[in-house]
Order: structure tokens, then C-alpha cells, then sequence
């Protein structure tokens, strides 16, 4: 049998690799550094057993095929599996909706008043929770979509707050040239994080 740290670095290696992950990405998911990550696969430091429980988690594996020179493959997530985070992840965007739906018939009932406007907001809190999930299950790509959808359903939600609520005497318009910088570092974020997967 292979010394346990060089088994270990080698499945962490292959097992990143077969998921299309980086260093970095594999580090933040599992909230170190990617020099710690580096060292793990290089098999100069071994990781705690709390981190091999997460990335047995993580990668869909036992711990048993994580700390030994067994020679088989990583089982894919199933069907189901995936059909259950896509369900658990669409409740979480769910229950914003179903927040918001709440706090307008209560306005409605007791404030007698309708404030449409908190469906408006329900936009960018489901991003937020969407891009938190697809974080812990999804896939980079998404999460730049996700990023964008954000940015410009804020700026639209306050734009709808002060039209309606505020009646500004300047022209609100102007608040959507501030997306367009934010929208061209989620751009060249998205390109430097592509670039970097693509070299490991």
C-alpha cells in the first residue's frame, strides 16, 4: 500500500480534476487557502479528518477511497441526488417569494395599503440566494449569470422605489449607468477565473 499521505494527495488531485475545479475553487469551498490545497496534493501536509469528511462529502466518496490506493472511480452524483439540490435550492429561492407575498397581505389587511414593490425586491434577495446555493452545488458560469441579475435587479428596485415612493425632480435613468462598471468587472472576473481553471 502507497504511504497514506501520497494516496491522499493523489485522489484529492485526481478527484478535483475529474470535477473541473481549481486549487482555488476547491479551497473556497472548503474555506482554506489554496496553498493549503497545493500542499495537500503535493503531499507535503496531510489534512485534518474534518477536511477529509467534507471532500468525501463534497466529491460524492467514502473516506475509506480518500486514505487509500484502492483503484476505482469516483461515483457521479445520481439522478436523484441532483434532483434534490435542484429542489432544496429552488424552496430557498421559494421561501423569499413566499416572504414577500406575506408582508404584502399583512400590509394589505392591517396598513390597508399594497406595497407591490416589495415583489420588486424579492428579485435581487432570490438572486442572493441563489448564488449562495449554486456556490455550494452549481456550476462558476451560473454564478457570473446570477452575479449580473443582481446587480441590475438592485438598481431597478431602487429605481422603482424612488419613482413611485419619493418622486424625484432629477431623472432616475442615470442610476443604471452605475451597472455598467460593475457589469465589466463581473465580465473580467468571469474571464480571469476561466483563464485561471484553464491552466490547472
Amino acid at each position: 500500500m502507497k504511504e497514506l499521505r501520497e494516496a491522499i494527495a493523489e485522489k484529492i488531485a485526481s478527484l478535483r480534476r475529474a470535477n473541473k475545479m481549481t486549487q482555488a475553487e476547491l479551497a473556497e469551498k472548503l474555506n482554506y487557502s489554496d496553498k493549503s490545497v497545493s500542499k495537500w496534493e503535493r503531499g507535503e501536509a496531510l489534512p485534518d479528518i474534518e477536511v477529509l469528511v467534507a471532500l468525501s462529502e463534497l466529491f460524492n466518496v467514502s473516506l475509506d477511497y480518500l486514505v487509500s490506493d484502492k483503484e476505482f472511480k469516483p461515483q457521479p452524483l445520481s439522478k436523484s441526488q441532483k434532483q434534490n439540490r435542484a429542489i432544496i435550492s429552488g424552496l430557498a429561492v421559494l421561501t423569499v417569494w413566499v416572504i414577500a407575498t406575506l408582508i404584502f397581505v399583512f400590509c394589505q389587511m392591517f396598513a390597508h395599503i399594497a406595497p407591490w414593490i416589495v415583489f420588486i425586491w424579492a428579485i435581487p434577495a432570490s438572486s442572493i440566494v441563489a448564488i449562495v446555493f449554486n456556490g455550494i452545488w452549481g456550476k462558476h458560469w451560473v454564478t457570473f449569470l446570477l452575479c449580473s441579475v443582481l446587480v441590475w435587479s438592485v438598481i431597478a428596485s431602487f429605481y422603482f422605489q424612488f419613482l413611485f415612493f419619493f418622486e424625484p425632480s432629477f431623472n432616475l435613468w442615470q442610476m443604471f449607468i452605475a451597472g455598467l462598471p460593475v457589469q465589466v468587472v463581473i465580465i473580467l472576473w468571469s474571464r480571469l477565473r476561466r483563464a485561471t481553471s484553464a491552466k490547472k
